[in-house]
């Protein structure tokens, strides 16, 4: 059974929905966000405890300080290419970001090859089904674009800007995935 919980975020975020299979917290995504259709929306309304842990989470990040703790989460149909990208965004420093090419490098490194596609790495960085505490948001492109983000992009300036990060080596695609 999956189970849903709306959060209120602070008023310049869209809104975020989370998902539950009653013990683990399995999504998290800004409501009307383009990732909405890899979560199930369609389902039960309830007061869960890993909500509530969740929740607080947020509200610590959303109050600008870095949580220290992490909710419980289970991932569905991981692979192994996934696990690996997920770990190395688990690993991204708060108010820190990398880009895609230099997870790319990490893996090609790790794994004894010459190069690893930055364009797979994009595809694992998009897959992430939790938000925010998977940071996601902290992975931009090679240039300083920031690309790519399923949350939407007025959504990762602002996580970036509560991280704290120097937003003034960043720019906004005006076309393409990130928009």
């Amino acid at each position: 059974m999956t189970y849903k919980y709306m959060y209120q975020t602070p008023e310049n975020f869209s809104n975020m929905i989370m998902n539950s299979d009653g013990e683990y917290l399995t999504g998290l995504w800004f409501e009307d966000s383009r990732d909405s259709f890899k979560h199930i929306i369609n389902c039960e309304e309830k007061d869960l405890e890993i909500f509530k842990e969740t929740s607080k989470w947020l509200d610590i990040y959303f109050s600008g300080k870095n949580p220290n703790f992490t909710p419980k989460y289970k991932i569905k149909n991981l692979t192994p290419f996934r696990q690996e990208v997920t770990d190395i965004m688990n690993s991204i420093e708060y108010g820190e970001v990398v880009t895609y090419k230099d997870i790319s490098k990490i893996i090609a490194e790790k794994r004894g090859i010459k190069i690893m596609s930055s364009q797979a790495v994009g595809g694992a960085v998009g897959w992430n089904p939790i938000c925010i505490i998977i940071p996601c948001h902290r992975v931009v492109g090679i240039n300083g674009s920031l690309t790519g983000y399923g949350g939407g992009i007025k959504n990762k300036i602002g996580l970036l800007e509560i991280e704290k990060v120097d937003m003034s080596k960043f720019s906004v695609p005006t076309k393409g995935t990130a928009l």
